[in-house]
């Protein structure tokens, strides 16, 4: 694994990033009453939201590129390291109960393997070859997309997944917080969304973390969108994998159906519990191997489905 620049080369390359910036305004918040700290740090927060709202056009044509790409079979894959690529992970867990994602087909890769999740892995995100060697191990094609994360946009890890994927023919997306980053530079597709420095010097799981976290959420829920895993802004893809989410998915199918409880467990039942060709057989009359094969020539989309069935 190797080291990234020398200690002095990093300490003058933080120095310049928006994020790593010291407020003396804040230098003595430590002696402020708790409930001033907090509402500081609303305050501080509330300014996120406006950050990302102008990277929208950029964040929307990356989300139409990385659908287009999963829409032929690739996959989507988050790579960063500690908070940016914890987020990753997180975005990519939530995909298979959320959407009936395929297994693999959304992948967070954080620097430093699974245990970087809840400690510190010396050296990891300076490392490059590690990324490289981490996406090899996916056999990366070119319908993938890689969405290098970092809130200071040099991560060398996260720089070098963009880098490598690229090269390879894959979809890249580079988001960062701080403008003209060498991450954002590396991708095809660079978002920058600069949130300013942070009520912590450099603590980059505050603002930039949150700013992170509602792009990665608009990317994999508006990615899902488009390759027709919802129906209107019902979940009809959840995978009723326990209590809880078999009773969303009952509601899921009165909601678009209207249909009563009874008929819903019916067609629930014929299906297999699952939520489409449930509402496919109650809102067409057709039977639960006629909904599956209408869903398969639909490619997944229930809307397209349901019109093919004349409803």
């Amino acid at each position: 694994m190797t080291s990234a620049s020398d200690p002095r080369d990093v300490r003058t390359e933080l120095a310049s990033l928006t994020t790593e910036a010291y407020r003396p305004e804040l230098a003595g918040i430590d002696r402020l009453p708790t409930l001033e700290i907090a509402r500081l740090m609303n305050g501080e927060d509330a300014t996120v939201p406006a950050a990302v709202a102008e990277r929208l056009p950029e964040i929307a044509a990356a989300i139409d590129a990385v659908a287009d790409r999963m829409a032929r079979g690739g996959r989507l894959i988050y790579a960063g390291a500690g908070t940016a690529g914890r987020l990753g992970v997180l975005d990519a867990s939530e995909c298979p109960p959320t959407f009936s994602t395929a297994p693999g087909q959304v992948v967070g890769l954080i620097a430093g393997g699974p245990d970087a999740m809840v400690t510190s892995v010396e050296g990891a995100e300076d490392s490059r070859e590690l990324a490289e060697a981490d996406l090899a191990a996916l056999d990366l094609t070119a319908d993938d997309t890689v969405v290098g994360i970092s809130a200071s946009g040099r991560t060398p890890y996260a720089v070098g997944a963009v880098t490598w994927a690229r090269a390879r023919g894959a979809l890249t997306v580079g988001l960062s917080c701080n403008a003209g980053s060498a991450l954002a530079a590396a991708a095809e597709h660079g978002i920058e969304v600069v949130v300013g420095p942070e009520l912590l010097t450099g603590s980059t799981r505050l603002k930039a973390g949150t700013a992170q976290k509602l792009v990665l959420n608009m990317l994999s829920t508006i990615t899902m969108i488009r390759l027709g895993k919802t129906y209107g802004n019902l979940m009809v893809d959840v995978r009723a994998s326990n209590a809880k989410l078999r009773a969303r998915s009952h509601r899921i199918v009165a909601l678009a159906t209207g249909a009563e409880d009874a008929a819903i467990e019916s067609a629930l039942a014929a299906t297999d519990g699952e939520v489409k060709p449930a509402i496919l057989t109650l809102l067409t009359g057709v039977d639960a191997a006629t909904a599956a094969h209408l869903l398969k020539d639909a490619q997944g989309h229930l809307r397209a489905a349901l019109e093919a069935a004349g409803s």
